[in-house]
């Protein structure tokens, strides 16, 4: 499969996604945020948390809190 028939195979979604103000990069990030709902269900600090997972992932301690931010944020739906 080519790299032009699977963007013309997902327009709709990717436009949507776009549209909302959600990064398709951000995908490689979806267990990094599923492994930080589940510490904090359990009751971990969020600065432990965040140290446990800049490690686990190899990014700055900033970027997990952007992370989270970002991934936990409403999607943009008045550009939709």
């Amino acid at each position: 499969m080519k790299v032009i028939e699977l963007l013309k195979l997902n327009r709709e979604l990717l436009t949507v996604c776009r549209s909302a103000g959600i990064r398709l990069d951000d995908v490689r990030y979806i267990e990094l945020y599923n492994e930080y709902s589940r510490l904090l269900a359990d009751g971990e600090k969020i600065t432990y948390i965040v140290a446990a997972l800049s490690d686990k992932y190899g990014v700055c301690e900033r970027t997990v809190y952007d992370l989270i931010r970002r991934l936990k944020a409403e999607c943009n739906l008045l550009a939709v």
